[in-house]
């Protein structure tokens, strides 16, 4: 059972109880990531996100970690780059402590300057162990190269010039423009009653700003090639096609598009290039959708002396796609499993509380399973040409690292 609370500030709370399990998790969900930053301060959504754990007007970092760890509960956070998330999984006899715990740090972190200095060699280490793996860090690479100067071509971590220039009062006024109350979803999902939302309303009171709206500017996606060199055994290749935002019509012929293209062990890519050819061992597509556009990623790693016969194996794996379409029994199988995924993905409070959030925060509407099942099974042949034409119709952009 699904309940939600509007709160007269602008702060929503949605709740799901699920009675046959003795957990709980609770996430609070902020509609601010690297999308909303400058150049000027590329990657203060996720320092902001480090500087929460790091103590408060009355507990030191060493509190908030050891409360957590004293009733057997996880905490974690996480940055995207268009929402930041906090949340914590308890057992629901200890719901109430994680409440405290969670609405203290969002809203009495002091961000110590002491503290604050600490914490840039930390984000400075993770930027630099980000930069020593290449097959994650080609993927930054290819949002750079499709997306131009728009925000969300900025990589979530930051970069090491601007991480070192971050002062309390940027962080503070981050927050404060950002962190309002008609930005934020508070989800919670698990063993707990519909009247827990009314002592979730009390702690989260207590907001000094307002809400505002929030203008965004859509990116352009443009089809540039960049190539970065690094001392690396094998070259990564990014390949990114324009995809589709998060409510188009086409959203889930897309999916299940990407799914037959790169998306499985079955896929035509993984069948081609690692299975067939032995080019790659690694090699898979994503789609990622943002409110306003979409990327579709296509990425192998190989042997330098194979890169040119790789590139070219993707490009002949994708005009034979677009030439035939799916065929029923890819469509068939691509559908249950999505079907599949979906469902089995909803068995811990911690998936629940997430869709709900996402739902509520980026869509601001929620569908039942049903409904979502109903709209995979309307995935036609049709819908599936449509896609592929469209998606694959344009340029691309491409990164590569290479030795």
């Amino acid at each position: 059972m699904l309940h939600k609370n509007y709160c007269n500030n602008g702060l929503r709370i949605v709740l799901e109880t699920i009675p046959t399990v003795r957990s709980v998790t609770i996430g609070i969900w902020v509609k601010t990531g690297s999308r909303d930053e400058t150049i000027e301060n590329n990657g203060i959504s996720h320092f902001l996100e480090h500087m929460f754990f790091k103590g408060t007007t009355k507990r030191s970092a060493k509190d908030i970690a050891e409360s957590f760890d004293a009733i057997g509960g996880q905490v974690n956070a996480f940055t995207s780059k268009e929402y930041t998330c906090y949340y914590a999984k308890v057992l629901d006899a200890h719901k109430d402590l994680a409440i405290d715990l969670l609405s203290d740090m969002l809203f009495h972190s002091t961000f110590d300057e002491v503290e604050l200095e600490k914490e840039k060699n930390v984000v400075l280490e993770e930027i630099r162990m980000a930069e020593d793996t290449p097959d994650d860090i080609v993927h930054d690479l290819l949002a750079e190269a499709s997306f131009g100067n728009h925000a969300l071509s900025y990589p979530i971590l930051g970069r090491e010039e601007t991480i070192k220039k971050f002062t309390r009062e940027d962080l503070i006024n981050y927050k404060h423009a950002h962190y309002t109350p008609n930005n934020i979803v508070i989800s919670i999902a698990g063993n707990v009653d519909e009247s827990f939302t009314k002592d979730v309303e009390v702690a989260f009171d207590q907001f000094d700003n307002e809400s505002r709206s929030k203008i965004l500017v859509k990116p352009q996606f443009e089809p540039i090639q960049l190539t970065k060199q690094k001392p690396t055994e094998q070259a990564h290749l990014c390949i990114g096609y324009q995809g589709l935002p998060t409510e188009a019509e086409d959203i889930f012929s897309l999916i299940i598009v990407n799914n037959v293209l790169g998306g499985s062990m079955s896929s035509r890519l993984f069948q081609e290039i690692r299975e067939e050819r032995g080019l790659a061992y690694s090699v898979f597509s994503y789609h990622s959708s943002f409110v306003d556009n979409g990327l579709l990623t296509i990425y192998a790693g190989t042997g330098k002396q194979y890169l040119s016969t790789l590139q070219e194996t993707i490009e002949q794996t994708i005009d034979n796609f677009v030439s035939n379409g799916l065929t029923d029994k890819e469509l068939t199988n691509s559908k249950e499993q999505l079907k599949g995924n979906l469902l089995l993905g909803l068995e811990s409070t911690n998936s629940r509380m997430s869709r709900n959030a996402k739902n509520e925060l980026i869509l601001g509407r929620h569908r039942s399973l049903d409904e979502l099942t109903e709209q995979i099974n309307q995935v036609n042949k049709e819908s599936t040409d449509r896609v592929l034409n469209k998606i694959f119709d344009n340029k691309y952009s491409t990164a590569l690292i290479s030795p």
